[in-house]
């Protein structure tokens, strides 16, 4: 049967996958998440310029022609895998959001907020791709803004409607900007880590007793302004 005829039943509905189809989806799936994880690396060691389709290929043990079938030319490439880490922040803060949404209690809310928070962003990989995206912010203008509206500044958003529930319940005083909030929330807790490790190295980061303690004297400051 060809891929015509078994497309479609005497009823006129697509038919039924067939072992073999599933098989070759599977195998398509299998190379194409080697494909992204080979690139990632290979970008996040040799940079956009540095990079190429053939490193590529070789890491992920695939044909340079399986790469450009599964993605059009390095330039689309590295838009999936910039783009393709923004579901994991944003899913991230959504659950942040939840767990606000359950709590009585503003300052032990927070506090797991901002440990969570701080724990992602100083991630060494999470701190490669930051720099990799800022470095290439003039060359894709485009790319870096969606990156930066789809993950960091969608994620803050979603924080900032969980306070802004918080206010609703009493819990925080009214937030004139809940977005704004969330962005001043961020400020406190990342400022110090993120600057230090952009500028002294991806591992010269605080050890993670520090990162608490700033974590910690973060949700102080931020009730300070927005506590009854």
């Amino acid at each position: 049967m060809n891929p015509q005829e078994r497309a479609q039943q005497s009823n006129g509905q697509p038919a039924a996958a067939m072992p073999g189809d599933d098989m070759e989806v599977g195998r398509t799936a299998r190379k194409r998440r080697a494909i992204l994880q080979a690139a990632t690396e290979v970008f996040l060691q040799s940079g956009y310029l540095g990079a190429s389709m053939d490193q590529v290929a070789a890491r992920a043990a695939v044909s340079k022609q399986t790469v450009y079938k599964q993605f059009e030319d390095k330039e689309h490439l590295f838009a999936e895998i910039i783009l393709g880490t923004n579901d994991q922040v944003v899913s991230g803060f959504a659950q942040a959001a939840n767990d606000l949404d359950q709590t009585t209690d503003a300052q032990q809310g927070l506090r797991k907020v901002a440990r969570g928070f701080i724990e992602i962003l100083t991630q060494p990989d999470v701190i490669r791709l930051r720099r990799l995206v800022m470095a290439e912010a003039d060359r894709f203008p485009a790319l870096s803004g969606a990156w930066f509206e789809r993950g960091f500044h969608r994620s803050l958003v979603l924080l900032g409607e969980a306070m802004q529930r918080l206010a609703d319940r009493g819990i925080l005083r009214d937030l004139p900007d809940p977005t704004l909030a969330a962005y001043q929330f961020a400020g406190l807790i990342m400022y110090k880590p993120m600057n230090q490790v952009m500028f002294l190295g991806t591992l010269a980061g605080p050890p993670v007793d520090e990162l608490e303690r700033i974590a910690d004297e973060a949700v102080k400051v931020f009730l300070a302004a927005y506590s009854h």
